[in-house]
């Protein structure tokens, strides 16, 4: 009695030394949530190859549930998004990802984590940087959905008239009111023009796409420069706002991300 072996799905998101020759790894498992476990072994160890921050694969633990302990026993690299080592923008972008996801606790949604966090390093790991940049934007976006929080895109907060037509076009700007958190019409901003973030009709249109349409669907649409930076702009602050603190990875990678 308590001890035993397990194996789970999961995603490496950080390793740090413990010890001489050993390594403390967390890791998120749709099943198991956050979790830590320690991997013994020194440089030449075949599992600390293995086991490295983005990896993503079949875990297999032996826990000591006396001592409160897990050891990693083997782990099966399904992923190990080997493009991030090439590029500074995906190594920035996935570990202001994972920092959101920790200080988050997943909003309590282990599963949609997992699948919302693999799903952005997957696609980075097959995209350019230009295709990452905006991967990384319509993650923070959906990951709003998840904790709960998104702000509606379709009706101004204020007034409740509709912001979309049925084509999801708009045809004035908008004002993400930081505030109350929502979008306002050009009739209601006023005032608040001066605590929020003002989007154009490509941006909103755009953002009400990630929301309601496939990804197949997302990933084809055009999006333009100006559209880019407002969107960013407003996700880098909801994802702070949503943590309820600075993120480390906005604050030293504001110059790469």
């Amino acid at each position: 009695m308590g001890e035993r072996n397990y194996t789970t799905l999961a995603v490496v998101l950080s390793v740090k030394p413990q010890g001489e020759h050993n390594r403390a790894v967390h890791l998120l498992s749709p099943e198991r949530g956050l979790f830590s476990a320690t991997l013994y072994g020194g440089p030449k160890s075949r599992l600390r190859s293995l086991v490295q921050v983005f990896h993503a694969g079949t875990l297999s633990v032996y826990a000591n549930e006396a001592t409160r302990s897990q050891k990693i026993t083997d782990f099966d690299v399904s992923a190990s998004h080997d493009t991030f080592r090439e590029s500074l923008f995906k190594l920035w972008a996935a570990h202001l990802a994972t920092e959101l996801v920790v200080k988050t606790k997943c909003g309590g949604d282990f599963s949609g984590s997992y699948r919302l966090l693999t799903a952005l390093f997957d696609g980075m790991d097959a995209s350019d940087e230009s295709g990452s940049r905006l991967g990384l934007l319509r993650f923070l976006w959906r990951y709003q959905v998840l904790l709960g929080v998104q702000p509606d895109v379709h009706r101004c907060c204020h007034c409740g008239s509709p912001l979309l037509d049925e084509s999801l076009s708009v045809h004035k700007t908008v004002l993400y009111s930081t505030d109350s958190n929502g979008f306002t019409c050009e009739d209601c901003a006023g005032e608040r023009a001066r605590t929020g973030f003002v989007l154009g009709t490509e941006a909103l249109t755009y953002l009400a796409a990630v929301t309601d349409l496939p990804p197949k669907t997302v990933r084809s649409l055009p999006l333009g420069a100006g559209s880019v930076s407002a969107i960013k702009q407003l996700v880098f602050y909801l994802a702070e706002n949503a943590a309820g603190q600075h993120l480390h990875s906005l604050e030293t990678g504001a110059s790469i991300l």
